[in-house]
Formats: structure tokens, sequence, C-alpha cells
């Protein structure tokens, strides 16, 4: 392995900050779109949280309001770069809970949207789309687990690995 740009070791150097930067981009994104619709329509997060029938009643409304807060916080971190490790990590958690859920509603035959984007609910049953919405945050959890794992990144505040 080498340092001078030529060779395995001088093109990971070279590639990986750019890699991150776009793991970093893409969590951004989502998790800020995510929680922008949710946060619009306070109501339908509430209900999907619900419909998931895996928080306890006196929790729904602080799950339901705190969710979106948590997704806009984590995005904000990673846009602008500041405890980025942190940030993919509290991100992983968050899609780790995300698939057990989809999954766990999947695997007790509940007919609902995730609510992922906003909405959520019950749905008719050919209406679900679970392996899909797993699928997509099995994506988003590889794209935060590259970034915890390598956080330095172009145009973020940190400094530091």
């Amino acid at each position: 392995m080498t340092t001078t740009g030529i060779g395995v070791g001088g093109r990971f150097a070279t590639v990986q900050p750019w890699l991150s930067l776009a793991a970093r981009l893409l969590l951004a994104g989502v998790l800020g779109v995510a929680g922008t619709l949710k946060l619009a329509d306070p109501a339908a997060a509430i209900r999907a949280v619900s419909a998931y029938e895996l928080v306890p009643s006196g929790l729904i409304e602080l799950v339901g309001y705190g969710l979106p807060a948590a997704e806009l916080g984590l995005a904000l971190l990673l846009l602008i770069g500041l405890g980025i490790r942190f940030a993919a990590i509290a991100s992983a958690v968050l899609l780790i809970a995300f698939i057990l859920g989809i999954a766990s509603a999947w695997a007790r035959g509940l007919s609902i949207d995730c609510g992922c984007f906003g909405g959520g609910g019950e749905v008719a049953a050919g209406a679900t789309r679970y392996l899909e919405e797993i699928l997509r945050d099995v994506g988003l959890l590889i794209a935060a687990v590259w970034l915890a794992i390598f956080p330095k990144s172009p145009f973020a505040l940190d400094r530091t690995d």
C-alpha cells in the first residue's frame, strides 16, 4: 500500500472521503425529508406510530412528536458535518428500529403504511410495501455504518476522524 495516490491504499484514501460525503448527504437528505414531512402533519405521525402497535399508549404522542425532531436534528448534524460519527451511529440505531418495526408489522400481518415520509396508519392488505421499505432502510443502514467507520469527509465542520 502506498500513500502517493497510486495503488490500493492511495486510491482508497482518495475515494473514501467522497464516498463518506455522499453517505452523509444521502442520510441528511432522507432524514431531513422524512422529519419535515412528519413535522408538517403531527397527527399523521402519531397515527403512524400507533399503527405499529409497539409503543405503549402513554408514549405514542411523545414518539410521534419526538421522532421528526430527532430526524431533523440528525439531518442537520450530517449536513453540516458536525459530530458525524455520533450522528451516523444514532442514524444506524434509528434505522435498525425502523427495520425491526416494519418487519414486526409484516410478521404480525398488519396492513399499515410505514409512515416513513409522513402519512401512516392502516392501508388495504395489498397496499403494503414492507419488503421495499426494509430494503431501502437496509441500504441507508449500510451508508450509516460506512459513515460511522469512515466519518472524514469534505465540507464538514469536524476536523478529526
